[in-house]
């Protein structure tokens, strides 16, 4: 993953994303460097439009992210959801434990 995230870091600083300066950013965070991953990374990423793919990205994870906060009502129903689950009893919890030992 890294990998990835020194090619946007690139991309976001303007420069080209070439294995020498792959090479480069990750060796600046401190990231072992592997060639061939680095050579794998450039190679993927050469026919690809990142301000496209980072825009449809952003558009398809825009709904999901705004929808999170709206919702009390999941949290309501798992209190419930809990609260039925403690009507269990101790032997009978026992009794399903001991079928797994025979």
């Amino acid at each position: 993953m890294e990998y990835l995230y020194a090619a946007l870091l690139l991309h976001k600083a303007g420069q080209e994303i070439t294995e020498n300066n792959l090479k480069k950013t990750l060796t600046a965070a401190s990231v072992k460097a592997d060639d061939s991953r680095i050579k794998a990374t450039v190679t993927a990423l050469k026919d690809v439009d990142i301000e496209k793919v980072l825009a449809e990205t952003t558009i398809s994870a825009g709904p999901a992210a705004s929808a999170a906060p709206a919702g009390d009502a999941p949290k309501a129903e798992a209190k419930e959801e809990k609260k039925e689950d403690s009507g269990a009893s101790a032997e009978e919890a026992a009794a399903g434990l001991g079928a797994l030992f025979g």
